[in-house]
């Protein structure tokens, strides 16, 4: 029983190691190059919704925050 359970642990690990291989399907970004339009979660804290200017929706985009200048950090455990 135990030999199963490796081998389907194994296997799971495979399956969720190719998936998330599979969605890397851009190259990284280039210095100088566009950001792609992505939605972020609205924080749930009032103040973060304000100071975004995004309160009262359930998402974001970049672009609607009214700023000149938005730092984006960007961490990659690989």
């Amino acid at each position: 029983m135990g030999a199963i359970l490796k081998c389907l642990a194994v296997f799971c690990a495979f399956v969720l190691i190719v998936a998330g291989v599979g969605r890397a399907d851009s190259q990284p970004p280039t210095v100088g190059g566009v950001l792609p339009e992505f939605a972020l979660p609205t924080p749930k804290a009032d103040e973060h919704q304000l100071y975004l200017g995004v309160a009262g929706k359930d998402s974001f985009t970049i672009p609607e925050i009214k700023a000149d200048v938005v730092i984006i950090e960007i961490f990659s455990m690989y």
